[in-house]
């Protein structure tokens, strides 16, 4: 913080220092017409050493200014009043929901299921892409295509503009919603374009409206967007290496939320609440974990992750997470709107999962049978359009 108040300091001294030498620039170039002899050329060699030292200081200003702007770019969100302290591990528990499925013979895992009904092929996955790629086939495509189009409809019917976004981005894009700090290692870079492929539609929703001011009526607009995304996984090697928990390419339905910043708590609360509704649809057991400060990365202020029941791993994993950014994005993407004096402001923006492949882990696990079997949800069931997944052989 020292460092980011001093170089401010010399950034605004190198401003007001080129400022005023460029006032006495205009001065002495009115002054040169109504000069002649030896007054004149002391002004004219006076304005030759003007440009000279206007032009370096300048240059010294823009210099500075780009070096602040750049250190900003580190520094995080602050962190929300109630959010717990600490680290990974600190996390709170708020509630659990739903039953853990009890089973009278041995349960098998995702891997084996999808095998067994012909839905997700890892080998075949590795071997034209490599490692933490597959490929969803018969019934494992049409459980993926059911899920994310339940999670649609319910985003459309709660008011949601249904998106299908880019998923290459420009550097500004990225860098502005957050993700090129810590989260660089992350982030797949088509160097040869300066483009990036994103992670989750969180990053064209957030750019969608950058450098313009929004209508406050029109607040809170919200968007749901449906895209691939890649994650290079970086750092993960030898965690989550079976199966699709941890991969480098999955799809996802984000909602996506910009409002004014003093509805932003209570708007985080409701995209929570559309995680919870689809997650009771899908039928699977889950608890809602309030992340620890230290955990928030870097845009978030607080966020709010549910975590699915995984029966043969015996713990939860997360499916969702929320997160209230405030005005951290608005202010990096020039997102603004008129308060009722018109005067402009920074808006809030919020994110949350509604969907993604990874529930497919959960959906098996949680309701399989002893022959191999899986029971299709019951709000899935017109999506998917069966009611039972069979294996394709005995």
């Amino acid at each position: 913080m020292e460092t980011l108040l001093s170089l401010d300091e010399r950034r605004r001294a190198a401003l007001n220092n080129f400022e005023s030498l460029r006032a006495e620039q205009k001065s002495i170039g009115k002054s040169v017409s109504r000069a002649s002899g030896d007054e004149r050329q002391a002004l004219l060699d006076r304005a030759k050493e003007l440009a000279a030292q206007v032009k370096a200081a300048e240059a010294e200003a823009a210099a500075l200014a780009s070096e602040l702007d750049e250190l900003l770019m580190t520094v995080p969100n602050i962190v929300e009043e109630g959010a717990p302290p600490g680290g990974e591990d600190d996390y709170v528990v708020l509630e659990e929901v739903g039953e853990k499925p009890v089973f009278d013979f041995e349960p098998r895992d995702h891997v084996e299921l999808g095998e067994l009904l012909g839905a997700i092929d890892t080998e075949r996955g590795a071997k034209v892409s490599g490692a933490r790629f597959f490929f969803l086939k018969g019934v494992g495509a049409r459980l993926q295509l059911g899920l994310l189009n339940l999670a649609m409809q319910q985003a459309v019917e709660a008011g949601f503009t249904p998106m299908i976004t880019p998923v290459l981005v420009k550097p500004e894009a990225m860098a502005g919603t957050g993700f090129l700090g810590a989260h660089a290692s992350e982030v797949y870079r088509l160097e040869a374009d300066d483009l990036y492929l994103v992670g989750t539609s969180e990053v064209p929703l957030a750019a969608y409206h950058s450098d313009e001011i929004l209508d406050r009526a029109s607040l809170p607009l919200r968007y749901a967007g449906w895209s691939s995304c890649f994650r290079r996984e970086a750092g993960s090697y030898g965690k989550d290496t079976r199966g699709i928990i941890r991969v480098h390419q999955f799809d996802k339905v984000e909602m996506f939320s910009y409002c004014r910043p003093e509805d932003a708590h209570e708007e985080h609360l409701r995209l929570l609440a559309w995680e919870k509704e689809m997650l009771e649809k899908v039928e699977i057991p889950y608890r809602v974990i309030d992340v620890a400060g230290g955990d928030l990365g870097a845009s978030a202020a607080r966020k709010y992750d549910c975590e699915g029941w995984v029966p043969t791993q015996g713990r939860y994993r997360e499916l969702t997470s929320t997160s209230n950014c405030t005005d951290f994005q608005a202010r990096r993407l020039k997102v603004r709107y008129r308060d009722e004096d018109g005067k402009p402001q920074h808006v809030a923006t919020l994110n949350g999962t509604l969907a993604t492949t990874r529930w497919i882990v959960a959906i098996l696990e949680n309701h399989q049978q002893a022959d191999g079997s899986v029971v299709v949800p019951k709000a899935l069931r017109p999506y998917v359009g069966l009611d039972v997944l069979e294996p394709i052989s005995r």
